[in-house]
Formats: structure tokens, sequence, C-alpha cells
């Protein structure tokens, strides 16, 4: 999706383009060429749809998924799939091909590690990096350059292989506090790659990307924002309807767009004021809420906090650490609980016909439900209902990617009102884990006291106020529902100069919607503080039966 804001980052148009991908077992794949053909294609239709022309449009910002490209030295696609397909060279974020090498590269326990919440995941790139080696030899030998989505996006548009400081710190094991006396933001200038371990990947047996200055994984890094290059080049600002030489900032992971895109907001009843109280970011915390949800928090001083990323130098707010939690699937989960239903065929037709999504239908047969069962609050009906919503793993706090899926209390039931109740159900249960984040952060240095939401999630009024009731802090909604491609935006503002820090664009641009308060009936906290203990257990369950079946095939 590409989305046209005006310098009061007010969205002026919006299009987008479907991209393919194939899914195979634990192996998603993406193509990089096909991404490029539709972001040039949403372009277009953005500019023509806000009725605005390709050179009246003065900077560009990329944010993508942290996932993996492979290219040769020509530039053009290198597989990383079994099918040796070459349009397939992308390894999507959600792969969870490479356990097994994230498992080996925890057993290095290097001091890296310890800036990843103390160990690798395997949506990281190292972890993808070995699992090409190890299976894909050809691949491995061809590709020229190892590239994140949407380094790769900047650099096909510039020319310009400077890497993000986003991307490598936070996926890469990047060190990007080596820099934290050599530049400031404001130099805005991309500095050599001096924040690599060499032992690091030498220990993991990957040390060949160690070669020619780190060429392959990034000889030069830089602040999100930075002007790249001389801006679009000739040819890449033909295939978007640009100009040549329209400056591009260097880009952003997505969900960390989100968070530049949203942090700053303020509620109108805020009483905090931005020139007297600097720490007043420091109490937020961003969920970008889509397929997956990121918990981002930032701090002035670094905090190891186990099984959650980080603490990530510039990771998203330049010159403050990142402290990253996760969950790996969250709309996912979602998705997948209605389609799998028997029940979901009929209600998506019944949605269809009323023009509504899937979920308005399914928060309104709760509010039936609710009368007809005199149930004192809504969030009662799930009483029977139990989720533990690791069906992709646990990203954190746990930190535990071989963590499934549970459901306690399911029925013969398949009608419509069985759905409702188990998507109640799923929704809280990702809401006990986003609560399990918070508490885990804060018990380890932060002050989180409010949260921000963006992403698709966040526009299910039901899901945001579940969220509040559980956690029981306000959750400030955003002016423009897509932060991501405002953090996007500001991205190239501040390559275009209009600003000179992505600080100073945020808190121009950043502008806060509603706000969703948690209920203030005792009945409600006491329910939910219950149902959090049972969510709680559930994992310890599982663990307990992992280690009865383990001894039973010892």
């Amino acid at each position: 999706m590409r989305r046209l804001f005006d310098g009061d980052g007010k969205l002026l148009g919006s299009a987008s383009s479907p991209i393919q991908i194939w899914k195979e077992g634990d192996c998603i794949e993406q193509s990089s060429t096909d991404i490029w053909l539709a972001v040039c294609t949403a372009v277009k239709a953005a500019c023509s749809l806000a009725n605005v022309a390709g050179e009246e449009v003065t900077s560009l910002g990329f944010a993508a998924t942290c996932s993996l490209v492979a290219v040769d030295s020509d530039g053009e696609p290198v597989s990383v799939s079994w099918s040796g397909d070459t349009r397939r060279n992308i390894i999507v974020w959600m792969d969870h091909r490479a356990v097994k090498q994230a498992e080996r590269i925890n057993s290095s326990n290097s001091p890296v590690l310890q800036y990843c919440g103390g160990a690798v995941f395997p949506e990281m790139e190292p972890p993808k990096l070995l699992w090409v080696k190890d299976n894909l030899k050809e691949s491995w030998s061809m590709a020229f350059r190892w590239m994140d989505l949407s380094d790769w996006l900047s650099y096909k548009a510039t020319g310009d292989d400077t890497r993000s400081l986003c991307s490598t710190v936070c996926k890469w094991t990047y060190l990007g506090h080596a820099h934290m006396h050599q530049a400031s933001e404001e130099d805005s200038r991309d500095m050599e790659a001096c924040g690599w371990d060499d032992q690091f990947w030498e220990e993991i047996g990957l040390g060949d990307l160690v070669d020619g200055h780190h060429a392959k994984i990034g000889r030069s890094v830089a602040f999100p924002g930075h002007a790249l290059g001389c801006g679009l080049t000739i040819d890449s600002a033909k295939e978007l309807g640009l100009l040549a030489g329209t400056p591009v900032g260097t880009s952003m992971i997505d969900a960390h767009a989100g968070g530049v895109g949203v942090m700053e907001s303020k509620a109108g009843s805020d009483p905090e004021s931005k020139e007297t109280d600097v720490e007043a970011i420091c109490r937020r915390m961003v969920l970008v809420c889509g397929t997956s949800t990121c918990h981002m928090a930032v701090s002035h001083t670094k905090l190891f906090i186990p099984g959650v990323w980080g603490p990530f130098w510039s990771g998203m707010v330049p010159e403050y650490w990142l402290t990253e939690g996760g969950q790996s699937a969250t709309g996912a989960l979602l998705d997948y609980v209605i389609e799998n239903h028997v029940a979901s065929p009929h209600l998506v037709k019944s949605a269809a016909s009323r023009r509504i999504s899937i979920f308005e239908l399914l928060n309104e047969i709760l509010e039936t439900m609710r009368h007809e069962l005199g149930s004192p609050f809504l969030a009662a009906l799930t009483n029977d209902t139990h989720v533990l919503p690791d069906f992709h793993g646990n990203r954190s706090p746990i930190a535990d990617p071989k963590s499934k899926g549970m459901l306690c209390g399911l029925t013969l039931d398949a009608s419509e009102k069985q759905l409702a109740l188990l998507y109640l159900a799923t929704v809280q249960a990702i809401a006990y884990g986003t609560r399990h984040i918070v508490e885990h952060c804060n018990a380890h240095g932060h002050k989180v006291d409010t949260l921000l939401a963006c992403g698709g999630l966040a526009k299910n009024p039901l899901y945001i106020q579940e969220h509040a009731d559980i956690i029981g802090y306000p959750i400030i909604l955003p002016r423009e529902n897509e932060s991501v491609l405002l953090g996007a935006a500001i991205l190239g503002a501040v390559a275009s100069k209009k600003y000179i820090t992505i600080r100073h664009a945020m808190k121009a641009l950043n502008a806060a919607g509603q706000v969703v308060y948690p209920s203030q009936d005792p009945k409600v906290k006491n329910y939910h503080n219950a149902k959090y203990h049972i969510f709680r257990g559930l994992y310890e369950q599982q663990l307990e039966h992992r280690s009865i079946m383990a001894k039973a095939l010892a």
C-alpha cells in the first residue's frame, strides 16, 4: 500500500496493489520484482486519486516487513526457495524454516545475543542466512547482496546501498551503539559499518559475510530518514511516475515506522507539556497491530529484558534505546480461527451483503448474546473458553518458537454464536499476551503507563476496548489510520530537510484521535485477573505435557 500525505501529516490519497506469496509449510516466500512493480503501481494510483502530479511529490520514504532479500551482482533475484524458482528471492519475516539454525546460533552464547533478549528468533536474519548456506549452496554462492526488504526498496529507488540502523540493529545483530559517540542524528550522514561483530559471524559459520568489509550485508549505515544518494534515479523515477532526484529517506521496518507515525500523539486532554516533560515518550508503548503485533517502547538508558528483543540503539527513534516485544500471530490468528470454523462461510456472506467486515458482524452477535444471556458485561461471555494464542510460537516474553496454541472449553456446538465466542476468547488471549509483555517490561525498568495502537486491528473497537480493560491503561488511537505509512512519509520529510530530525517531524506530524479508557467496573477487572491467571497457567501445562511426552519417547 502507498499513501500520500501533505505537509501537515494529513492523508491526501492512498492505493494498494496485490503481491504474490508462496506458502509451503514453514517456508513463506515472496518476489522482490513483484513487490517493486506493486509499489510503482500503487504510487501512481495514489497520486492520481489525490489529484497530485508526480512532480509535486517532494520526498519519499519506504517501510516494509523485515523479510530477507537475495540478489546477485547485477541486482537480479537469487532463489531462496527449495523450488529453485528465481522469482522467489525473499524469505518472508514470518517464515520459520530456520528454527534449528536459531538454536545453533543461540548455543554460541555470543555477547551480541544480550542485545536481542538473550537469543535470536527464527524470524531474524542470521538464522535465515545460515539456513540458506546449509541448504541452498548454489544460491549462497550466487548472492551478492543480502538485504532487509525495506533497505532493498530504498536501494532499488536510489542505487545507494546504505543500510538503515532500524533494520540492521533490530534484525541482523548489528550493534548500533558503536556509533553513540561518533555521530548524532542531526549529522544525517552515512557511517562506516563498525557495529558488526565479526567473531559472532565466524562462530556461527557465516564468516564469509565479513569479507569485503561486510559488503554483502552492509558496509555503511545511517539513521532512519538520512537522505540517500542523489535521490530517485532516472530509471526508478520513471517507473514510479515521479521526478528524478526526489529525496528518499533511509527506510524502516514497517512496525517501527508505525511507532514513528504515532508515538508523539498527545490526546487533547493530556496534561503533559511537550516542552517540560521530555520523558513522556519513555512512558509510552506502541502496539502495531497487524498480521502480527509489535510492542515498542523507548528509553534513554539501555534495559536488558530477558525474552524481549533489544535494547536496540536508534532502532526506532534515533538516539533512544528501543525495547521490542511482539506476538508472531495476531491478525493472522484471528483470520485462522474465523476462516477454519464451519460457520464462517455463511457469516462472510452475511457481512458482505451488508457491506460490513466480519469483525463488525461478530461484534454485533456478541452484543446480542450479552443481552439474551443477561451477562453482566460482554467479556464475561467467555468464562468457559480459554485460549493460548501461541499458534506460531511465542516471540516474547517467553521467547519459545516451539510453543503451540491451546483451546480450552470446546463443545460440539458449531453455530455462529459459538464462533463469536471463540473469536472473543482469542481477542482476549492476544490482550493477555500483551499484558504479559507490558508487565514483564515494567518489571525490568520500563515505566509504561500509556499505550498507542495503530494498524488494521486497531480499527476494531472491541479489540481495543478488551486490550484497555485487560491491561488497565488508556489506549490512544491516531488521527490517521495508517500510522505505518505516515511514519514512512516522515522519513521522506526528514530526507528533504523539511525537518531537522525524526523527533522534530514526529512532534509536528503525529496527531491523536480517539482515546479508549479501561473499564472502571471492579467486576471487569476481577474477571480479567482470573482469566489472566488461567492464561499464564496454560503455557505451564504445555511445558508439563512436553516433559511427559519426552520421557515417554526417551
